[in-house]
């Protein structure tokens, strides 16, 4: 009896010993050596069938290129360069073993196949790691290559994972992978709202590339998912653009509201307005560049350091300007125009001469760096935080128009100059500050502007003429009238880029707008006064 129970247990082991030695994890490993692209593949699922993690490394290296066979023994190593020979590593303890000339190894070949294959066993092997980062990144793996053999594996992570973020990751990782499988038509059913309710566009090209494989029962589920998540994205790309319009009217805004100022305060057409845009983004440089030799700890403030300074520097050439300049040409459009076209010439020879023809590098703060997705849409921070500079620079300057005297004076010159100088009101300072302060402005545009463009000696003509459109359209000397103009004007350019293009979509805009002063010739808000309206 004993010897038949010996008997017995040594048959079983004979029996049992070969597949207990294909599923050891350096056996699957070393027989990478020996296998073709298919063999290679089907052995990479039996190696992440195991769920051992100590053959990560040695996936990581194939993936890589990195794992070779030794001539001598067939063992599979992976090697790092010494010299002209290579080091060869045990692929599961990580442990030198040997160095020896390159000719004495095989490299194992790797295609794309292969590699995808890679990606997906290394989320499922990782899907079981301690650390929660390693997970959720195993999870997204796992996401973006589905495979039916990591199906049990994620489905065993799944059973053991309390984190909820981690959790419902894994849901959607088990749902792309069922519907890459041969699981039930109700399974298939359940993965398809679960992918469904990722939205986007990953989600749809899932379901696509399962399309021409998946049960005609359930092509109709398919199809209907397929046509929401499309009407989906064209409400966030809408979306999308009207955020990019708003981003670009902020912009146009920065720039125009001291144009706004100067020429319906003054009757201006100031064509040096955009190199005050230009010299307040220069400012800016220049401090980088003091902070980033002098006191680089101070580098996330170099924004708020150049604002004043941008102000100040531009403010002080807008005063000179007007004083030296435009006083002597009032009532004189077309020499005004002339004059300060010269002037803007002028200004950029100068920056040319100082900095060079060249763009200047002008960093992003690390709170102005990087993005965030809302549902559908991708916002950047130094967008968001142009938006919301531009707003609060717009209420500040309203504030100071409806609470200040100055700007009380202001206004007062902008009805009836006449009126006002009899009143007692000295009309050439008004109209000096009121200068400089619309230059000064277009210096804090210019901090602003710098974030997002390219600081150069032309940055300032890029944005002259949208600037005289944005005043022209919301009404000459209104702020409201330049925030309405300047959202209007940035959303619609953006709508109609997508389909016509940049440059036709500005000449569509300009037509548009030259249409609109045909019927209101002051613009959408315009001004009262006797004097303006005589």
């Amino acid at each position: 009896m004993l010897m038949r129970l010996i008997s017995l247990l040594i048959l079983f082991i004979s029996f049992a010993a070969p597949s207990m030695a294909q599923s050891d994890p350096g056996s699957l490993i070393n027989a990478l050596g020996k296998a073709n692209f298919k063999q290679a593949e089907a052995l990479i699922g039996e190696i992440a069938a195991t769920g051992d993690p100590k053959i990560v490394p040695a996936l990581e290296a194939f993936a890589e290129g990195d794992l070779y066979m030794r001539k001598e023994d067939g063992q599979v190593v992976i090697t790092k360069a010494a010299g002209s020979n290579l080091v060869a590593i045990d692929p599961l303890t990580g442990a030198a073993i040997g160095e020896a000339p390159k000719a004495a190894f095989t490299k194992i070949k790797v295609n794309n196949n292969l590699r995808r294959a890679i990606r997906s066993a290394l989320g499922g092997l990782t899907l079981l790691s301690p650390d929660k980062a390693v997970r959720m990144q195993a999870a997204q793996q796992v996401l973006q290559s589905p495979s039916a053999e990591n199906l049990e594996l994620v489905e065993a992570a799944l059973a053991k994972e309390t984190d909820p973020q981690v959790k419902a990751r894994m849901e959607e990782a088990r749902a792309v992978s069922v519907l890459a499988s041969d699981r039930p038509a109700d399974a298939k059913r359940a993965a398809i709202e679960t992918v469904a309710s990722l939205g986007g566009r990953e989600a749809i090209g899932i379901l696509m590339s399962v399309s021409s494989t998946i049960d005609e029962s359930l092509k109709p589920e398919l199809d209907a998912a397929i046509a929401g998540l499309e009407g989906q994205l064209l409400l966030w790309d809408g979306a999308q653009n009207v955020w990019y319009g708003v981003s670009l009217g902020s912009v146009l805004l920065l720039a125009a509201i001291g144009l706004a100022i100067t020429f319906g305060v003054m009757g201006i057409i100031n064509m040096a307005h955009g190199e005050m845009v230009m010299i307040g983004a220069y400012s800016t440089f220049v401090v980088q560049q003091i902070i980033r030799t002098e006191y680089p700890g101070l580098f996330d403030w170099s924004l708020a350091i150049a604002l004043p300074v941008a102000f100040l520097v531009t403010g002080a050439i807008g005063l000179i300007i007007e004083r030296g300049v435009i006083r002597f040409l009032y009532g004189r459009p077309l020499e005004t125009l002339l004059a300060t076209w010269g002037i803007s010439l002028i200004l950029q020879q100068t920056i040319r001469t100082f900095f060079g023809p060249t763009n200047q590098e002008v960093g992003n703060p690390s709170w102005m760096s990087g993005a965030f997705a809302l549902g559908g849409m991708t916002i950047t921070w130094n967008r968001l935080w142009i938006v919301l500079f531009s707003i609060s620079i717009f209420f500040a300057l309203l504030a100071l128009m409806k609470k200040s005297a100055f700007g009380l004076q202001m206004r007062a010159v902008t009805q009836n100059r006449r009126m006002a100088s009899s009143m007692g009101i000295r009309t050439p300072w008004v109209d000096a500050f009121t200068f400089a302060l619309g230059s000064g402005i277009a210096g804090i545009a210019g901090v602003a502007l710098s974030q997002i463009d390219n600081v150069s000696p032309n940055l300032g003509q890029a944005y002259i003429i949208d600037s005289f459109m944005v005043v022209v359209f919301g009404g000459v000397g209104n702020l409201w009238g330049t925030l309405v103009g300047a959202l209007s004007l940035g959303i619609l350019n953006k709508f109609l880029e997508p389909s016509v293009g940049a440059v036709l979509g500005k000449i569509l805009v300009l037509v548009l707008i030259i249409l609109f002063i045909q019927k209101r010739p002051r613009g959408l808000f315009a001004l009262k006064g006797r004097a303006v309206e005589a």
